[in-house]
């Protein structure tokens, strides 16, 4: 033991890795319906090899929280500025509402139980949930022109302060928004769900399936559908369980199948639908299934579809598939911010939008001349837009302007999320630079949080003990009252004043919070997806906010 321990004392960069390896072992751990999680496993980790006195690269630490606010920034972007526009309004009203009560309540705890100002800061980002303004007040402690002893001092008090605060706040969350936040409203969360998504598919629209292979069968065409085309015939088939009869044998002739094609007795047809819908019409139509490999090998793809033209933007998937007449491919997902969304009808798109989707390569191009940009799969990343885009936005967080002969700047953890926002949002509107799939996204998301939570632990750790018995009961009753009071503001103002849908407004809390394991249980709950719809522009500008929030609550409190 004492061997490891003088490695890793020499070694600072092995204790991170063993620190984020054990924090996702730590965060795999299941007690029941709990699971901590690989952000809060990571930071305990840290923490509990901090003890040995692990010495923590400053720059290090930095670097690693600027590469994780770019991924959020870079993902967020496009909701971001969406919630600019005047019919976001009411959910940005809202989003703002929640931060200013969670900043306003945790100011009052503060002066009431006689915390510090860092202590107040850490218990801000551990009630709110947010990693994100842990980082942005950790980092604060560097522009305030400590020595070194003082400013790790008030890192491990924000550090051990969120650490006492997080697992409560993620609890208190996951079970107040889906179990009490229907009865502040006085509605059944599934039923309500289940009437926004039977919404859109009034009149007869259809509610494409997410469930289901794309197939391509063979069928031969008999005595009763001689004569018919092919588009007669696909209208054999209800709406939601389309089919497309791509091409067609004819004796010893293969030719493409158009919507005006007249089939005829004995010809043998190509149909792409989903598995069960073939499975499902084959009989009811009356074809008969035939082993035709060559007819049946059409050349089909998978690609992203990013949505860039601006006509389309705030319109719905119903408005779309009728102005670009999208009869030759399959929807099979709708992404926004790397996060799956509910493809109802209903459903409104906006620029930045992912659509992916199955079809031949020349339906897929056509339909893309009208989306805006095809995208095919890779694993190349333009590091160099990446680096250049932190660069940058470290440099513009940098500058300071005087007010009232106070000088103030955002700092450089604030200029890059900002950076990255941008890049996100431009990047909707030119998708042919700077390409970054969304696994490298994920992964500097990831590799960046893990990273410096770790080290914040291993800085923090010689004295967390100690503040750990010394506050740990009033931190961890301060914290839930911040975590449920700003929650309890926003569901009563945004339902009774606002009238926001409530499975929508409920998916805006888990947002604003930034909470991600708030979502699933709401999902869960609802059995539907409707309350994604509401937290994509609360999350984006939630972060925002909650970046914001933990610099000024550090900054503030020196002068």
């Amino acid at each position: 033991m004492h061997w490891l321990a003088g490695v890793l004392r020499a070694n600072p960069e092995l204790a991170l890795f063993l620190a984020m390896a054990l924090g996702h072992v730590i965060g795999s751990i299941r007690i029941g319906s709990f699971q901590a999680g690989s952000i809060l496993g990571t930071l305990i980790a840290g923490l509990a090899i901090g003890q040995l006195g692990i010495p923590v690269s400053g720059p290090m630490k930095s670097a690693l929280f600027l590469l994780f606010l770019f991924a959020i920034g870079f993902k967020s972007g496009p909701e971001f500025f969406s919630s600019l526009r005047s019919s976001a309004l009411p959910q940005v009203g809202l989003t703002i509402l929640m931060s200013v009560v969670g900043v306003a309540t945790t100011i009052a705890l503060v002066r009431l139980f006689g915390f510090d100002d860092a202590t107040g800061a850490g218990l801000f980002a551990g009630a709110m949930t947010s990693s994100t303004a842990l980082g942005t007040a950790t980092a604060a402690t560097a522009s305030l022109g400590l020595d070194a002893a003082a400013q790790a001092a008030l890192a491990q008090k924000i550090a051990t302060a969120y650490a006492l605060t997080y697992v409560f706040g993620v609890l208190l969350e996951v079970w107040f928004l889906p179990t009490i936040g229907p009865r502040l409203m006085r509605v059944n969360l599934r039923e309500v769900s289940k009437q926004l998504e039977e919404s859109g598919v009034a009149g007869g629209v259809r509610k494409p399936a997410a469930s289901g292979q794309v197939a391509v069968r063979a069928y031969r065409i008999t005595e009763q559908l001689e004569g018919r085309t092919v588009a007669e015939i696909e209208s054999l088939c209800p709406e939601e369980r389309r089919v497309i009869i791509i091409r067609l044998r004819r004796g010893n002739a293969m030719l493409d199948a158009t919507l005006t094609t007249d089939l005829r007795r004995g010809d043998v047809v190509a149909v792409a639908g989903r598995s069960e819908s073939l499975l499902n019409e084959a009989q009811s139509i009356g074809w008969q299934e035939v082993d035709d490999r060559e007819l049946m090998a059409v050349p089909t793809i998978s690609a992203d579809l990013v949505l860039t033209n601006r006509s389309l933007a705030g319109q719905s998937l119903r408005d779309l598939v009728q102005q670009i007449g999208a009869r030759g491919v399959f929807l099979s997902s709708l992404r926004r911010g790397g996060r799956e969304l509910p493809f109802v009808a209903s459903t409104v798109i906006e620029r930045g939008d992912i659509l992916n989707v199955y079809g031949t390569r020349a339906e897929v191009a056509r339909v893309a001349t009208h989306v805006g940009f095809v995208e095919y799969p890779t694993s190349a990343t333009d590091l160099g837009l990446v680096s250049a885009t932190i660069f940058v936005g470290g440099i513009l967080g940098l500058l300071s302007f005087v007010i009232g002969g106070t000088s103030i700047s955002l700092t450089t953890s604030v200029g890059v999320l900002v950076a990255g926002l941008t890049l996100g949002k431009l990047r909707t509107m030119h998708p042919r630079y700077g390409r970054i799939p969304e696994p490298a996204v994920s992964l500097f998301q990831a590799f960046g949080l893990s990273g410096f939570l770790a080290l914040v632990g291993l800085q923090a750790g010689p004295g967390a003990v100690t503040a750990f018995q010394s506050l740990g009961i009033s931190l961890v009753l301060a914290g839930a009252v911040i975590t449920l009071l700003p929650h309890i503001v926003t569901i009563l103002v945004g339902y009774y004043v606002v009238h926001l849908h409530p499975a929508v407004l409920l998916g805006l809390c888990a947002g604003a919070g930034i909470s991600a394991p708030s979502l699933a249980a709401l999902e869960k709950a609802a059995d539907s997806k409707v309350p994604t719809l509401g937290y994509g522009v609360s999350c984006a500008l939630g972060n925002a906010l909650m970046a914001l929030s933990g610099t000024l609550l550090v900054l503030a409190s020196h002068g």
